[in-house]
């Protein structure tokens, strides 16, 4: 794991905060790691604080009464989750998991919320992430009851292109099972979608490395769920 100071210096909400203060944050974190597929939170579980990926991947996710399951996000080094508790004091609203050998730092819920009330610019940090993270709930909200499965495709690796800076050739982050489970699908379905894309020479597939050929046919595609 990297030097925990680094790590706390590359999450978005601590951004632009003096190094005392990074300090501050990094005295209260405890270190956490866990194995691949372990869990690290359960819903329902009682929030006593939030967690940063500090090496590794975490998916937070929701199980349906009948065992289904629906990824709401993926996350990796530097990305804050369970958020909520440090605002809300409830319960986490959702399961967080291990999807790979992975370091977390834990900031307890009392020790972070005397943080906040000394620095206001801390909180306000905080509220722009959860706003962020809202705005994507939206738009996954949108695609999985507007849009059919390919069009949900595109448009996830549209996104993934920009998170990635716009490049042209982009990595998953997460397994084909857990891309499927993401945009609300089964395996073989998001593979036959793959197959199309490939045939339509929209992309290009690599493992888990995937080239945009047609970018703007992509758009297109996640728009309008029509090949141009």
């Amino acid at each position: 794991m990297k030097n925990i100071l680094d790590v706390i210096s590359e999450v978005p909400a601590f951004g632009g905060l003096p190094v005392e203060q990074l300090e501050a944050i990094r005295d209260i974190s405890v270190h956490r790691r866990f194995g691949r597929g372990e869990i690290i939170f359960s819903d329902g579980e009682e929030g006593k604080g939030f967690f940063v990926v500090a090496d590794g991947a975490v998916k937070v996710f929701k199980v349906s009464p009948d065992g289904k399951e629906q990824i709401l996000h993926s996350l990796q080094r530097g990305e804050p989750f369970g958020q909520v508790a440090v605002f809300a004091g409830r319960s986490f609203p959702a399961s967080a998991q291990a999807i790979a050998k992975t370091d977390v730092l834990f900031f307890p819920r009392s020790a972070f919320v005397d943080l906040l009330s000394a620095n206001p610019s801390l909180a306000l940090n905080m509220l722009a992430v959860l706003s962020k993270r809202l705005r994507e709930f939206t738009v996954q909200v949108e695609h999985l009851s507007l849009k059919e499965v390919p069009a949900r495709l595109a448009a996830y690796l549209i996104q993934l292109s920009e998170e990635q800076g716009g490049a042209e050739r982009v990595r998953l982050n997460i397994s084909k099972g857990q891309l499927a489970s993401f945009i609300g699908t089964i395996p073989e379905t998001l593979s036959r979608m793959f197959a199309k894309m490939t045939a339509r020479k929209l992309i290009e597939m690599d493992g888990r490395h995937i080239r945009l050929l047609d970018r703007d046919g992509l758009e297109a595609f996640a728009e309008t769920g029509k090949y141009a």
